[in-house]
């Protein structure tokens, strides 16, 4: 992500190890194009260190990543990010951010193993590749919110019009967010759990 101000704070926020109270764990996968904001996401909102596998981007990379709207962006993630957030003293939630490239998207399998939801992170001025990505997340059964980012000089559109492009049913979320912010970011992931929580009060999934 491509501009300044994140609300990320160096080193840790609190202590790495889980909190005494917690009693139930789950796996969330935050996922999206190249450059949408998933590194930014987890480091924002992660009450610990955030793990990242960045590496400088290259002239390799021309021609084979698409880098649309993100000319400063110098790093890339290779792997996954990883970040821990407690919702509860009860509930705490693993966060791991996909790779955006195309050419790792064959590391997302793994990453969807044992995933209880996902968020797929969506920039306007490229809706195009977010068909891929939620294809990918409705043929693993893997249930998922849609979070619009909210970059300075992308297109605003209300929510049905974002639902029919992105060819959404109703019952799936949509919310607008900031991927720099601690809070919005937060707000997205308590969206996702409500919206799981609906489902299995109606034994449903995407």
């Amino acid at each position: 992500m491509d501009f300044n101000g994140s609300d990320t704070i160096p080193g840790p926020r609190s202590e790495d190890q889980l909190p005494h109270t917690a009693q139930a764990a789950a796996k969330i996968v935050i996922v999206g194009g190249f450059g949408v904001g998933k590194t930014t996401m987890v480091g924002s909102v992660s009450e610990i260190t955030p793990l990242t596998t960045e590496e400088t981007m290259t002239q390799a990379g021309i021609g084979v990543d698409d880098n649309f709207g993100s000319a400063s962006k110098t790093a890339t993630t290779v792997a996954m990010d990883f970040g821990r957030i407690s919702i509860t003293d009860q509930l705490v939630l693993y966060l791991f951010g996909t790779p955006g490239q195309q050419r790792f998207w064959f590391l997302w399998n793994g990453l969807f193993e044992g995933a209880l939801g996902a968020v797929v992170l969506v920039d306007t001025r490229r809706l195009e590749v977010s068909f891929d990505v939620m294809g990918r997340l409705e043929e693993r059964g893997v249930p998922f919110v849609v979070a619009i980012n909210s970059f300075p000089d992308a297109p605003r559109y209300d929510v049905e019009e974002l639902r029919t492009a992105l060819d959404l049913t109703q019952d799936i979320p949509i919310i607008e967010c900031d991927a720099r912010r601690r809070a919005s970011s937060r707000d997205v992931l308590m969206t996702l759990m409500r919206f799981l929580h609906s489902l299995a009060m109606t034994g449903s999934r995407t």
